[in-house]
């Protein structure tokens, strides 16, 4: 439920910004850096668009290869897949080369994000899009207190980071520092939803709810994603900045 609540609202929220700023059937140059198994990457060369993953974990990248292979030659021929770090993208590709460029649960484990921001800046032509997903650090008491563990909740007000259900330490990004981050890579902040208000504490192993009640979780979601103060909470933050 959790995944395919993210997977789902980040695709609406991405769609919009995408209609918004670039004509209808203009065939796009997509970076998914840190693509993970290939969600959102795929399903963007399945709409016509070019699309580079950039991925530097061998497991993740042999589970999009296993995906790509079973898609249709003419998705595998836009689609390239390249083994690397979103810290290095100098390395692999000219500034500019981009129209959108996706960094979706990425940042939570990068210590200093701010060089990386500026790179991934820096792929992108004059007016493209850079979209990403963060987890809220000024939401990091949600999770623990709705369980009614106070304890943690209590000392996730003074911190901005905490362990994730893979057992790591990572951190969590606040929506005003990334803002003020944007604005100086010249890709200032756009649009920015929240993402899983409601089913952020749902357990891994719940299953997926039948169609007609899977709708009304989507529907739900979206608008609070969309809408003051429920987003602000969120357990996940979508962030759009433009390049100027």
């Amino acid at each position: 439920m959790r995944n395919t609540v993210r997977q789902e609202l980040v695709a609406r929220q991405l769609d919009e910004q995408i209609a918004a700023r670039f004509p209808v059937g203009q065939r796009l140059r997509v970076l998914d850096v840190g693509m993970g198994q290939g969600t959102q990457a795929l399903r963007l060369a399945r709409a016509g668009h070019s699309v580079t993953g950039l991925e530097s974990d061998a497991e993740m990248l042999s589970s999009a290869r296993e995906s790509l292979a079973r898609e249709p030659e003419g998705i595998r021929e836009r689609f390239r897949l390249i083994e690397g770090d979103g810290r290095d993208t100098g390395v692999h590709f000219l500034p500019g080369s981009f129209d959108v460029v996706l960094c979706h649960g990425v940042l939570m484990y990068v210590p200093e994000p701010d060089p990386m921001l500026a790179g991934l800046a820096r792929m992108l032509a004059p007016g493209g899009l850079l979209s990403l997903l963060v987890r809220n650090a000024d939401a990091l008491a949600m999770r623990p207190g709705l369980v009614g563990d106070f304890g943690a909740a209590l000392a996730a007000f003074d911190t901005d980071t905490y362990r994730n259900r893979l057992g790591l330490d990572v951190r969590a990004d606040r929506l005003d520092a990334l803002r003020a981050t944007l604005a100086g890579i010249a890709a200032p902040l756009h649009a920015w939803y929240g993402v899983r208000v409601f089913t952020d504490n749902v357990s891994n192993e719940a299953e997926l709810p039948g169609p007609e009640e899977l709708a009304k979780v989507f529907a739900a979601e979206d608008k609070a994603g969309r809408t003051d103060p429920y987003r602000g909470i969120a357990a996940l933050l979508h962030l759009c900045g433009v390049r100027g």
